[in-house]
């Protein structure tokens, strides 16, 4: 019975252990790291999304997770574990265009690379300028 007991309690302390360094190094949206080429990156269309290019792939690609009008809220949100960013906020229209490019465009974890899905250059910028949108 001791042996059943220490065996009991040295996995609950291992357990404790996992879960306790899984919780402090799962990245979330707060430390994603943006490499500096694309902090500094320049949007040579900026404002610019006339023909609506930029909504139209929101709405085909970013809207089920991240909602009709930006807010974190998409009917597939619930289904991941990554936090759903409230594009509208400061926090996320305070970032360079850059730095929104590189989350959008090249993603990580559960945000998918749109680089196949979306191969324009114009394109991707169309839907960062759609993303800016949102706040107003």
């Amino acid at each position: 019975m001791k042996t059943n007991l220490k065996t009991f309690s040295s996995m609950m302390i291992s357990a404790v252990f996992i879960i306790g360094l899984v919780a402090f190094t799962t990245p979330n949206a707060d430390d994603w790291e943006v490499p500096a080429k694309y902090k500094s990156m320049e949007n040579k269309y900026a404002g610019d999304d006339a023909d609506g290019i930029g909504e139209d792939l929101y709405k085909q690609h970013c809207r089920s997770c991240h909602g009709k009008e930006g807010y974190g809220d998409g009917t597939k949100a619930a289904e991941l574990e990554t936090e759903m960013r409230d594009f509208t906020s400061e926090d996320v229209q305070a970032q360079s265009d850059g730095a929104l490019y590189y989350k959008s465009i090249i993603g990580r974890d559960e945000m998918p690379n749109f680089e196949k899905k979306i191969r324009g250059e114009e394109d991707r910028w169309m839907l960062i300028n759609y993303l800016r949108s949102l706040a107003e």
